[in-house]
């Protein structure tokens, strides 16, 4: 069955959408019409240049809001995604004591030239993330936190000593699609070294999703918004069995 939508502004299916962007102009009357036009181009019925502010010299950003005919059916969208439910933190330290009768160790790190913790911090320091503890709050992990710059072959090295079960991998910059060459990298590295089948390997970032992850190798990705809980009830699943187990004999 179709399940055809539009965007919804005002009211269902109004089409309504917001587009923002910037033109090589100072902000003028030619410079609205300019972006107005622009909009129109993209396809938007009405566009209404709701912002215009200068954002450099001679560079004018823009906000329009306009009708778009176009829509999308859903029906017809497979997305690779981490299907695993979530845990309560009882059932993970449960789980991870039950099944496996020692603690995860997981290391983590933002590699190559990235310096940007924040999306590692967030999944492996205690205080976490929106009111959700990182694994470091777990009995259950055993959790290293390498920190931002970290080489391919230093992080590599620090997992297999520290006998990682599972490796995090954060990248936060992408120009130049680097952020793929990195983790392919990464993956190649491990694989070459011959220990790719004893890790789990989990890729996240600002423009990481689970099909890219899956494309460069890695178990499983975790983009924008995914919270430690999330993290720490996937690698419960794959390491110590789903939950319909729970109670077999």
């Amino acid at each position: 069955m179709n399940h055809v939508l539009r965007a919804y502004g005002d009211r269902e299916g109004d089409g309504m959408v917001q587009m923002s962007f910037v033109l090589a102009l100072p902000p003028s009357a030619r410079a609205r019409e300019a972006a107005k036009r622009f909009a129109e181009e993209h396809g938007l019925k009405e566009p209404l240049v709701a912002t215009m502010e200068p954002c450099a010299e001679g560079y004018s950003y823009f906000v329009v809001y306009g009708h778009s005919t176009h829509s999308v059916d859903v029906s017809k969208i497979e997305v690779a995604e981490v299907r695993t439910g979530a845990l309560s933190r009882d059932e993970i330290e449960h789980r991870i004591s039950a099944r496996l009768g020692r603690k995860i160790v997981v290391v983590g790190a933002c590699t190559g030239s990235d310096a940007h913790t924040v999306g590692i911090d967030a999944i492996l320091n205690y205080k976490g993330f929106a009111g959700d503890k990182g694994l470091e709050s777990y009995k259950g992990f055993d959790a290293h936190n390498l920190g931002a710059q970290v080489e391919n072959e230093e992080l590599a090295a620090r997992a297999r000593a520290l006998k990682a079960d599972v490796i995090l991998v954060s990248q936060v910059i992408t120009q130049r699609n680097c952020h793929k060459d990195n983790s392919l990298a990464f993956e190649q590295l491990v694989t070459k070294q011959g220990w790719r089948k004893d890790v789990l390997l989990l890729l996240g970032g600002p423009r990481i999703d689970h099909a890219l992850a899956l494309e460069l190798g890695f178990d499983a990705g975790f983009g924008p918004g995914t919270k430690p809980s999330d993290v720490a009830s996937f690698i419960v699943d794959r390491l110590c069995g789903p939950q319909e187990r729970e109670g077999a004999s």
